[in-house]
């Protein structure tokens, strides 16, 4: 199980002399669809730029399971996600919409940040309330095998 985020179609720019996709732009698609989650946590650009605060990663781990090529749409639905007091510890997965098939995953730590003394910062009670909420809604569709299990200091 898991939340679904967005769906991208997979642009001629973004395919290498292999024919299909390549690596950095699995990344930058899960970096585009993490914003949704960050959207909804007051968290992304919006935010960012009012607050002066937002989030920086520090650590992933990806995996490339299935080549995707030119002109396929890809679905990507967040699978796992916690915090403590300043990090975010989550898992995405890309899907062939057409085939169904894992195509890709990205595991990830980042810190929230604030922007003008460019130092960790601990998230307002807001955000964690936000969090929380969404934690407890959706828990139980995070099923991941994770390799950052340990990261989160609660």
């Amino acid at each position: 199980m898991s939340e679904f985020l967005k769906t991208y179609k997979i642009v001629k720019d973004w395919v290498d002399y292999n024919n299909h996709l390549n690596m950095a732009y699995y990344v930058l698609i899960f970096d585009k669809a993490w914003e949704v989650m960050l959207e909804k946590f007051q968290m992304g650009e919006t935010s960012a730029k009012k607050t002066n605060k937002s989030t920086m990663v520090v650590e992933t781990h990806t995996t490339y399971n299935n080549e995707v090529k030119e002109n396929k749409d890809v679905d990507v639905f967040l699978t796992y996600f916690d915090h403590d007091k300043k990090r975010l510890h989550y898992k995405l997965e890309m899907i062939e919409k057409n085939t169904q098939k894992l195509s890709a995953t990205i595991e990830m730590i980042s810190l929230y940040v604030d922007l003008k003394e460019r130092r960790v910062a601990e998230f307002e009670k807001d955000k964690l309330k936000l969090m929380d909420n969404f934690i407890s809604t959706n828990k139980s569709k995070f099923t991941s095998d994770l390799k950052f299990s340990s990261k989160l200091k609660k």
